[in-house]
């Protein structure tokens, strides 16, 4: 499949070890990190960038404060991206103990402000952010201020903004990670200009409501404006209100917000936690509790009352619930924190049971695929495991990056994205080493099946399609997505119900089917989609969008039917052949 011929420039701030650009590089070609910038304050040790330029080159790196970075050094893009701190607002402390956007990392904030507003006419046209969720209701002492003030801001430089608050297990990944995203389009720019009724945005059309379904809650609606200058926002916005006005999605133009509660709404595939673990033959002896520290880890664990004092001198009687011990191998995982590494006893980190009865916490490469990273994107001589931890504690979960950054290039293009670079990486339970993992300086994406948890419904109707001579090779490749695209869209039998269709296997000549692929999404599309340089470029085709699920043990030979080149059956049939 060749490169996109379309280009979108991204700066990468905060970038830690690359998330933004696994997930956005795994959503199309087009999307081309040319700087970024990694830096932890307090640390003389930079663990992140040390990993990133392992990973994806020093050129176009920085690993310098970001307060002292001029604007001048940061060339001119389409897209600014990041993950700006927020461990003053984070999930492991409350909202009353929170610093909000004026604590010690919330200020950061005003450097992507401070260079958007350098940038002038050539700031980007789109940014994308990720956060935590609480940020909507930070602080504790005037919720929704902090969100209501990186608004304001967004707007007066000329951004209409969008958010969602995203549980990425709610959407068939592995872990129960929930976090805010923002979009945002200059008033200017090709999507926001297609941007109608703010309701019908958030709700249908959106970027963030195609790449992530939902239904909105009953009641949950509201618009709202945000008025007065910034440090009017800051002082008066929601003051003295219980409750943040900000719901779970939602739009801003023009300091006019609409938003509201959401229900995912997903049916597609899942991963948990055990689809992601490694034979524990492949787990070293360090990862294993000791049946002396057993009961140390189901304490911690536990239930439990414990009377405290305060500074003050009062007593009081701090409670906590139990949590599950172990893990649940079929479920996805709990959301991962920094404290992740260590052999210490602790509530929050994961504990799973192998087959043979061991208790024992996760290797580096499962808390990575937690994530959706490949394995060993990490792995760096002088980074210990317990750092690796902590870099994936602060990490996002690269397959919502993607999904996004899909939703965002159809929007821009109106066209499907194509990528050579899927975030799908080899999901092995019993990694290898490999030379390439030492291959510092070189990109090293695997793509592989990934594995899934899902249950074939043999009862579906099955689409079994010819596959013709320029396209073989591309179905023979392990790569866990494809596009599938029929002759002239006029020539395809009516007879077969599009609505009813849920599985496909490619027909390769001579062969037969071997292939099981999920059809996510039945469109019009064209060949140059996949074969850039055909003819016939402007002949409508049927697209039909696929995800593999799994292979038969071999190759079975169907006699296709409608004009020899397809057949609509049921599953049952071809797997009880």
């Amino acid at each position: 499949m060749s490169k996109s011929k379309h280009k979108i420039r991204v700066v990468e701030l905060f970038a830690g070890v690359g998330g933004f650009r696994i997930g956005l590089e795994g959503a199309s070609d087009a999307y081309e990190t040319i700087w970024n910038n990694q830096w932890e304050p307090s640390t003389i040790h930079q663990d992140a960038s040390l990993v990133y330029k392992a990973r994806f080159g020093a050129q176009g790196h920085s690993n310098k404060d970001i307060n002292r970075v001029p604007t001048s050094e940061i060339p001119d893009h389409d897209l600014l991206v990041g993950g700006f701190p927020c461990q003053d607002y984070s999930v492991a402390a409350t909202l009353s103990r929170s610093g909000g956007i004026e604590g010690k990392k919330g200020v950061l904030w005003w450097q992507i402000y401070r260079i958007l507003s350098e940038k002038g006419d050539k700031r980007p046209n789109y940014i994308f952010f990720e956060n935590v969720d609480r940020l909507l209701a930070s602080p504790a002492s005037q919720r929704g201020r902090d969100f209501a003030i990186i608004l304001a801001s967004l707007s007066d430089l000329g951004y209409t903004v969008e958010w969602r608050v995203i549980n990425a297990a709610e959407y068939g990944m592995p872990q129960r990670r929930r976090r805010t995203y923002i979009v945002g389009y200059r008033h200017e720019s090709v999507v926001a200009q297609k941007i109608e009724e703010k309701r019908d945005w958030v709700l249908f059309d959106g970027v963030m409501a195609k790449a992530f379904p939902f239904a909105a809650k009953d009641n949950s609606e509201s618009s709202f404006s945000i008025e007065g200058e910034i440090k009017e926002v800051s002082d008066s916005f929601n003051k003295g209100k219980k409750n943040s006005p900000f719901g779970e999605a939602g739009i801003m133009s023009k300091r006019q917000v609409f938003t509201v509660d959401t229900i995912p709404v997903y049916d597609g595939t899942r991963q948990t936690l055990g689809d992601n673990l490694v034979d524990e033959d492949y787990v070293p002896e360090e990862f294993f509790i000791s049946e002396e520290d057993l009961p140390k880890w189901k304490y911690e664990k536990g239930a439990k009352k414990i009377e405290r004092v305060s500074k003050e001198g009062f007593k009081y009687i701090f409670s906590e619930g139990g949590m599950s011990f172990p893990d649940p191998s079929d479920k996805p995982s709990r959301t991962m924190i920094t404290g992740e590494g260590g052999s210490a006893p602790s509530r929050f980190k994961h504990v799973v049971e192998t087959p043979s009865g061991r208790y024992r916490r996760l290797i580096p490469i499962e808390l990575e695929r937690l994530n959706m990273f490949p394995d060993n994107h990490t792995y760096h001589p002088d980074v210990s495991d317990g750092r690796r931890a902590f870099l994936m504690g602060n990490a996002l979960v690269c397959g919502v990056v993607q999904e996004v950054g899909k939703s965002l290039y159809s929007a821009i293009f109106d066209e499907a994205p194509v990528s050579t670079r899927p975030i799908h990486v080899q999901r092995n339970p019993k990694p290898l080493l490999t030379q390439t993992l030492f291959d510092f300086g070189e990109e090293d994406l695997v793509y592989n099946k990934p594995k899934k948890t899902y249950q074939l419904d043999r009862t579906k109707r099955l689409l079994i399609g010819f596959v013709k001579e320029d396209n073989i090779d591309y179905f023979l490749t392990e790569e866990p997505t494809k596009l599938y695209y029929t002759g002239n869209v006029e020539t395809f039998p009516s007879t077969i119900a599009l609505n009813k269709l849920y599985y496909f296997m490619p027909h390769i000549k001579g062969k037969g089917v071997r292939d099981l692929y999920l059809i996510k999404i039945a469109r019009l599309g064209s060949k140059t989609e996949v074969h850039p340089d055909v003819e016939d470029k402007k002949a409508p085709r049927l697209v039909f969008e696929l995800e593999y699920l799994e292979s038969l043990p071999e190759y079975k030979m169907i006699n296709l039917k409608f004009q020899r080149a397809f057949t609509d059956t049921f599953l049952g049939r071809v797997m009880e052949r």
